[in-house]
């Protein structure tokens, strides 16, 4: 019988892995990415306080279009990076939550990047 592995867990045991070395500060929080199937999320986290200080996903109601591809999770980035910028943040550390920094975690970060956050 062949034994197939757990992907999410294996993700699980990297972005675990990861955080061990990286945090966010009140003057530089972390940008996590949650990728699922069909809709992909991003947070800007205060690690030293336990706050989402803001936060964007394409199961918003004003996100019209499908939110499992590429487009999508660009637009997911500039929304978070617009957010952060009524908050006054510009530099953020980037969390990719254990996935591959490819594809869509890749577009989050180019369009965060577009909208004016630094990391």
């Amino acid at each position: 019988m062949v034994s197939r592995k757990d992907s999410n867990a294996q993700r699980l045991r990297r972005h675990k892995r990861v955080r061990a070395s990286i945090s966010g500060t009140p003057e530089r929080p972390r940008l996590n990415v949650y990728r699922s199937v069909s809709n992909i999320y991003a947070q800007i986290i205060d690690d030293v306080n336990g706050k989402t200080i803001v936060s964007a996903s394409s199961t918003e109601k004003d996100f019209a279009q499908y939110g499992g591809n590429k487009e999508a999770a660009k637009k997911v980035g500039l929304a978070i990076a617009e957010r952060a910028k009524d908050k006054g943040i510009t530099a953020v550390v980037f969390d990719r939550g254990g996935y591959l920094y490819h594809g869509r975690v890749k577009e989050l970060a180019d369009g965060a990047r577009e909208g004016g956050l630094e990391f």
